[in-house]
Protein backbone atom coordinates (compact mmCIF):
# COMPACT_ATOMS: atom_id res chain seq x y z
CA UNK A 1 0.00 0.00 0.00
CA UNK A 2 1.41 3.67 -1.03
CA UNK A 3 0.00 7.05 -0.77
CA UNK A 4 -0.31 8.51 -4.39
CA UNK A 5 -2.25 10.97 -6.96
CA UNK A 6 -4.35 9.14 -9.35
CA UNK A 7 -5.81 10.06 -12.34
CA UNK A 8 -9.53 8.60 -13.61
CA UNK A 9 -9.39 10.35 -17.46
CA UNK A 10 -12.07 9.89 -20.03
CA UNK A 11 -12.86 12.10 -23.63
CA UNK A 12 -16.03 14.29 -23.75
CA UNK A 13 -18.63 13.17 -26.12
CA UNK A 14 -16.36 10.77 -27.73
CA UNK A 15 -19.79 8.49 -28.93
CA UNK A 16 -20.48 11.27 -31.05
CA UNK A 17 -16.79 10.99 -32.93
CA UNK A 18 -17.24 10.11 -36.76
CA UNK A 19 -14.21 7.29 -36.21
CA UNK A 20 -13.63 6.49 -32.47
CA UNK A 21 -11.09 3.96 -33.02
CA UNK A 22 -9.19 6.41 -34.24
CA UNK A 23 -9.07 8.97 -31.35
CA UNK A 24 -8.97 6.12 -29.14
CA UNK A 25 -5.46 4.77 -30.79
CA UNK A 26 -4.40 8.65 -30.83
CA UNK A 27 -5.32 8.64 -27.43
CA UNK A 28 -2.83 6.00 -26.28
CA UNK A 29 -0.06 7.49 -28.26
CA UNK A 30 -0.58 10.71 -26.22
CA UNK A 31 -0.95 8.64 -22.78
CA UNK A 32 2.58 6.46 -23.50
CA UNK A 33 4.40 9.96 -24.60
CA UNK A 34 3.48 11.89 -21.28
CA UNK A 35 4.51 9.26 -19.76
CA UNK A 36 7.58 9.12 -20.58
CA UNK A 37 7.73 12.85 -20.42
CA UNK A 38 7.10 13.02 -16.63
CA UNK A 39 7.64 9.21 -15.36
CA UNK A 40 4.91 8.63 -13.29
CA UNK A 41 4.31 6.43 -10.30
CA UNK A 42 2.08 4.44 -12.36
CA UNK A 43 1.74 4.93 -16.43
CA UNK A 44 -0.86 6.48 -18.05
CA UNK A 45 -3.04 3.76 -20.21
CA UNK A 46 -5.84 3.18 -21.83
CA UNK A 47 -8.37 1.38 -19.45
CA UNK A 48 -12.28 0.19 -20.77
CA UNK A 49 -14.29 2.30 -22.83
CA UNK A 50 -12.75 5.82 -23.22
CA UNK A 51 -11.30 5.38 -20.15
CA UNK A 52 -7.98 6.15 -18.93
CA UNK A 53 -5.76 6.29 -15.56
CA UNK A 54 -2.29 6.57 -14.17
CA UNK A 55 -0.71 7.51 -10.64
CA UNK A 56 2.07 9.94 -9.32
CA UNK A 57 3.73 11.06 -6.19
CA UNK A 58 2.89 14.42 -6.32
CA UNK A 59 -0.67 16.86 -7.24
CA UNK A 60 1.76 18.47 -9.27
CA UNK A 61 2.63 16.15 -11.60
CA UNK A 62 -1.00 14.75 -11.65
CA UNK A 63 -2.05 18.56 -13.15
CA UNK A 64 0.57 18.59 -15.55
CA UNK A 65 0.23 15.45 -16.80
CA UNK A 66 -3.82 16.07 -17.26
CA UNK A 67 -2.75 19.64 -19.22
CA UNK A 68 -0.92 18.01 -21.40
CA UNK A 69 -3.20 14.94 -22.44
CA UNK A 70 -5.70 17.62 -22.71
CA UNK A 71 -3.47 19.76 -24.93
CA UNK A 72 -2.41 17.13 -27.61
CA UNK A 73 -6.09 15.40 -27.83
CA UNK A 74 -7.47 19.48 -28.91
CA UNK A 75 -9.06 20.46 -30.46
CA UNK A 76 -10.60 17.28 -32.19
CA UNK A 77 -11.53 16.03 -28.84
CA UNK A 78 -11.70 17.06 -25.44
CA UNK A 79 -10.80 15.13 -21.88
CA UNK A 80 -11.85 15.77 -18.52
CA UNK A 81 -9.58 14.26 -15.62
CA UNK A 82 -10.47 13.43 -12.02
CA UNK A 83 -7.22 13.45 -9.10
CA UNK A 84 -7.66 11.67 -5.79
CA UNK A 85 -5.12 11.99 -2.88
CA UNK A 86 -4.71 8.66 -1.25
CA UNK A 87 -3.93 4.88 -0.13
CA UNK A 88 -3.28 2.39 -3.07
CA UNK A 89 -3.13 -1.29 -2.96
CA UNK A 90 -1.56 -3.50 -6.29
CA UNK A 91 -3.44 -6.70 -6.43
CA UNK A 92 -1.74 -8.13 -9.35
CA UNK A 93 0.98 -6.07 -11.10
CA UNK A 94 1.35 -8.48 -13.62
CA UNK A 95 -2.16 -7.15 -15.12
CA UNK A 96 -2.49 -4.36 -17.51
CA UNK A 97 -4.00 -2.19 -16.26
CA UNK A 98 -3.63 -2.97 -12.78
CA UNK A 99 -5.28 -5.01 -10.80
CA UNK A 100 -5.75 -2.43 -7.46
CA UNK A 101 -8.44 -0.24 -5.79
CA UNK A 102 -8.08 1.84 -2.32
CA UNK A 103 -8.96 5.39 -1.33
CA UNK A 104 -6.52 6.96 -3.61
CA UNK A 105 -9.27 5.62 -6.59
CA UNK A 106 -12.22 5.78 -4.99
CA UNK A 107 -10.99 9.51 -4.79
CA UNK A 108 -10.31 9.71 -8.40
CA UNK A 109 -13.42 8.60 -9.15
CA UNK A 110 -14.98 11.11 -7.12
CA UNK A 111 -13.20 13.87 -8.48
CA UNK A 112 -14.37 12.75 -12.38
CA UNK A 113 -17.89 12.45 -10.65
CA UNK A 114 -18.08 15.89 -9.91
CA UNK A 115 -17.02 16.42 -13.30
CA UNK A 116 -20.20 15.34 -14.47
CA UNK A 117 -22.43 17.33 -12.63
CA UNK A 118 -24.23 20.10 -14.32
CA UNK A 119 -22.65 22.65 -12.26
CA UNK A 120 -19.08 21.75 -13.19
CA UNK A 121 -19.93 21.05 -17.15
CA UNK A 122 -17.34 23.33 -18.23
CA UNK A 123 -14.82 22.32 -15.86
CA UNK A 124 -12.09 19.91 -17.48
CA UNK A 125 -9.71 18.98 -14.02
CA UNK A 126 -11.38 17.94 -10.28
CA UNK A 127 -8.92 17.24 -7.21
CA UNK A 128 -10.12 15.03 -4.14
CA UNK A 129 -7.76 15.51 -1.32
CA UNK A 130 -5.87 17.29 0.77
CA UNK A 131 -5.77 21.04 -0.17
CA UNK A 132 -8.13 20.30 -2.49
CA UNK A 133 -10.05 24.23 -2.20
CA UNK A 134 -6.30 25.41 -3.37
CA UNK A 135 -5.95 23.25 -5.84
CA UNK A 136 -8.97 23.52 -7.32
CA UNK A 137 -8.94 27.30 -7.73
CA UNK A 138 -6.08 26.83 -9.41
CA UNK A 139 -7.29 23.93 -12.25
CA UNK A 140 -10.74 25.86 -12.51
CA UNK A 141 -8.80 29.36 -13.59
CA UNK A 142 -5.86 27.26 -15.87
CA UNK A 143 -8.77 25.46 -17.39
CA UNK A 144 -10.68 28.57 -18.01
CA UNK A 145 -8.30 30.26 -19.59
CA UNK A 146 -6.79 27.00 -21.76
CA UNK A 147 -10.52 26.99 -22.78
CA UNK A 148 -9.50 30.36 -24.68
CA UNK A 149 -6.94 29.65 -26.87
CA UNK A 150 -6.88 29.54 -30.43
CA UNK A 151 -5.49 25.72 -32.56
CA UNK A 152 -1.96 28.02 -32.48
CA UNK A 153 -1.94 28.98 -28.93
CA UNK A 154 -2.86 25.39 -27.95
CA UNK A 155 0.46 24.34 -29.33
CA UNK A 156 2.48 27.00 -28.21
CA UNK A 157 1.19 26.26 -24.87
CA UNK A 158 1.86 22.24 -24.92
CA UNK A 159 5.97 23.49 -26.54
CA UNK A 160 5.98 25.62 -23.28
CA UNK A 161 4.64 23.10 -20.91
CA UNK A 162 7.47 20.57 -22.58
CA UNK A 163 10.31 23.18 -21.84
CA UNK A 164 10.37 24.53 -25.26
CA UNK A 165 11.69 28.44 -25.36
CA UNK A 166 9.68 31.57 -26.89
CA UNK A 167 12.92 31.09 -29.63
CA UNK A 168 12.40 27.35 -30.14
CA UNK A 169 8.64 27.47 -30.48
CA UNK A 170 9.09 30.86 -33.20
CA UNK A 171 11.69 28.40 -35.42
CA UNK A 172 8.85 25.52 -35.08
CA UNK A 173 5.69 27.41 -35.55
CA UNK A 174 8.12 29.73 -38.44
CA UNK A 175 6.34 32.82 -36.85
CA UNK A 176 8.17 35.56 -35.58
CA UNK A 177 9.12 36.25 -32.03
CA UNK A 178 6.94 39.03 -31.30
CA UNK A 179 3.72 37.17 -32.54
CA UNK A 180 5.13 34.31 -29.80
CA UNK A 181 5.48 36.65 -27.59
CA UNK A 182 1.82 38.11 -28.35
CA UNK A 183 0.10 34.71 -27.77
CA UNK A 184 2.39 34.25 -24.42
CA UNK A 185 0.37 37.76 -23.27
CA UNK A 186 -3.06 36.42 -24.26
CA UNK A 187 -2.86 33.50 -21.58
CA UNK A 188 0.00 31.19 -22.89
CA UNK A 189 2.36 32.32 -20.43
CA UNK A 190 -0.04 32.67 -17.28
CA UNK A 191 -0.61 28.90 -17.49
CA UNK A 192 2.78 28.06 -18.28
CA UNK A 193 3.87 30.03 -15.24
CA UNK A 194 0.63 28.87 -12.96
CA UNK A 195 1.74 25.14 -13.70
CA UNK A 196 5.20 25.57 -12.99
CA UNK A 197 4.37 27.03 -9.49
CA UNK A 198 2.62 23.96 -9.07
CA UNK A 199 5.22 20.99 -10.40
CA UNK A 200 7.80 20.15 -8.74
CA UNK A 201 11.81 21.58 -10.29
CA UNK A 202 12.32 19.49 -13.81
CA UNK A 203 8.74 18.76 -14.23
CA UNK A 204 8.16 20.59 -17.09
CA UNK A 205 8.41 24.20 -18.25
CA UNK A 206 10.59 26.46 -20.71
CA UNK A 207 12.27 29.73 -20.33
CA UNK A 208 11.25 33.17 -21.93
CA UNK A 209 14.34 32.66 -23.09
Amino acid sequence: MVVLVTLIGDMVGSRQLPDRAAVQRRLADVLAEVTDLLEPAQRLETTVGDEFQGAFRDVGTATLAALLVRLAMLPEVDVRCGLGHGDVTVHDATRSPLLQDGPGWWAARAALEELARPRRSAARTWFEGPGQGGVNAFLLTRDALVDRLGERGLRLLAASLRGATQSDIAASESISRSAVSQQFARGVGAVRDAQALMSPPGAGGGDDE
